[in-house]
């Protein structure tokens, strides 16, 4: 792929400018793949990671085709969580600035009347699909100027139920807008809704590449039900950790974990969709400043914490599904920084996690880091899941393994591997280690 630079790719001067103020210089791999066919008008369909810059892939050049004298809202931005929609607006804010465009948020957990205000007078709303319908059915908000229409994590949105709305929200706006359409897949569901949704749309598929220099350690530790907060305590008092996103998968598991490991003298923070924006806010803000090394999150309120330097990801609750894995752990290894990723596997999770570490390349680890005496689930006793390895040997370039984990006594016994981080990263769209494209 050419190595264009934003003028390159046709994007204005102010809004280079903008970007250059914050540092950004030189586009990512799915800014490159995205920004000339969206300036070109053209509906776009986009497979790429979390982490990979996709919101200015389709911001920029969103900026640059919106007039500050067009009926308002010009365009909208669908996105899954409150938390997804604040990013969008925070990330977009300073370049829609420089061509005096305005750009509003509307979520819940806020007042509805100001929030209608500055809606009514952007130019690019930037929304979740049960809040904007609130907006919609009080005639705050109509969408019958829509020239561009955004689904960003459109895969989530489909995962958490939002697609009648999203169909009543589309049959409001104009047949003959334009219609960017991003997701971490583009098969299945989410397909079938891309296609609906736009016409002779160019496709994408962002598949990032291994970077070397990122090190990221996955290990699976099989452990009881009973040992199971035991481990998760020795691993969030080991010295070397610092900030640390913990993964559970309901909202009232993370709120007693919180209160379980208070007891344990460590401070965490739940996050999740019972919880009022400010409570949100507040534990984001505390964990972003180090105030609390801990955060302890669903996978829907977790979709929009961008934070760096987050050492360790630990999936106290395994996750459900391959993508979940690899949104999960991407969270770590960013920006040039080692990390580990952490799952916790119960003996009635060890099949279909034994699946999600196959097709991820990780099922060595996960074979050798099951406790003696547990069989390997049908199918994979024969296959390369159950071939021992013997440490200190490497391959693809590098990729290293280690033995069982410190933390073996309470957790059972874990395996670790090193190499380029499996979830996609910050910069450059040079995350992941895929074995497949998503």
């Amino acid at each position: 792929m050419s190595s264009k630079s934003f003028a390159e790719l046709g994007v204005t001067q102010p809004v280079v400018g903008a970007l250059a103020k914050r540092g950004i210089t030189e586009p990512f791999a799915v800014q490159r793949l995205a920004i000339e066919d969206v300036l070109a008008g053209r509906d776009v369909l986009v497979q790429s990671p979390t982490g990979s810059g996709k919101t200015l892939a389709f911001g920029v050049p969103m900026v640059d085709l919106i007039a500050a004298e067009a009926r308002r809202p010009a365009a909208l931005v669908l996105a899954p969580t409150r938390e997804l929609a604040e990013q969008i607006v925070d990330e977009m804010t300073e370049i829609a600035h420089s061509r005096a465009i305005k750009v509003a948020p509307v979520f819940g957990g806020v007042g509805i009347p100001a929030q209608a205000r500055k809606a009514a007078k952007a130019h690019i709303v930037v929304a979740t699909p049960g809040r904007l319908e609130d907006l919609m059915q009080r005639g705050d908000i109509t969408l019958g100027h829509i020239r561009i229409l955004v689904l960003d994590e459109a895969d989530r949105m489909l995962d958490m139920g939002f697609k009648p709305p999203v169909d009543r929200i589309v049959s409001q706006m104009p047949k003959d807008r334009q219609t960017l359409f991003f997701s971490a897949t583009l098969e299945g569901a989410a397909g079938q809704l891309a296609k609906s949704y736009t016409r002779d749309a160019v496709r994408h598929v962002h598949a990032p590449k291994v970077d070397k220099s990122i090190v990221v350690k996955h290990r699976f530790i099989h452990t009881s039900h009973d040992a199971k907060l035991d481990a998760l305590v020795g691993e969030l008092k080991e010295a070397e950790r610092g900030r640390t996103l913990v993964f559970v998968r309901t909202k009232r598991g993370a709120d007693r974990l919180v209160k379980k490991l208070s007891r344990h003298s460590i401070r965490a923070e739940a996050m999740h969709g019972n919880k009022s924006q400010n409570q949100r806010r507040r534990a984001l803000a505390n964990f972003e400043r180090g105030d609390s090394q801990t955060l302890v999150a669903t996978d829907v309120a977790a979709r929009g914490i961008d934070v760096e330097d987050i050492t360790h990801v630990i999936n106290f609750d395994a996750p459900e599904d391959r993508d979940s894995y690899v949104h999960r752990t991407g969270r770590t290894g960013r920006a040039g920084a080692s990390g580990v990723a952490a799952s916790f596997i119960l003996p009635d999770q060890d099949h279909e996690m034994a699946k999600v570490a196959k097709d991820l390349g990780l099922h060595r680890e996960f074979a050798e880091g099951r406790p003696a005496g547990r069989p390997a689930p049908q199918g994979q006793r024969n296959g390369h899941a159950a071939r021992k390895h013997s440490g200190g040997g490497s391959r693809n370039g590098g990729n290293s393994r280690s033995g069982g984990s410190r933390h073996g006594g309470a957790s059972g016994k874990s395996f670790s591997k090193t190499y380029g981080s499996v979830g996609g990263g910050r910069g450059g769209g040079s995350r992941g280690r895929r074995r497949r494209s998503r």
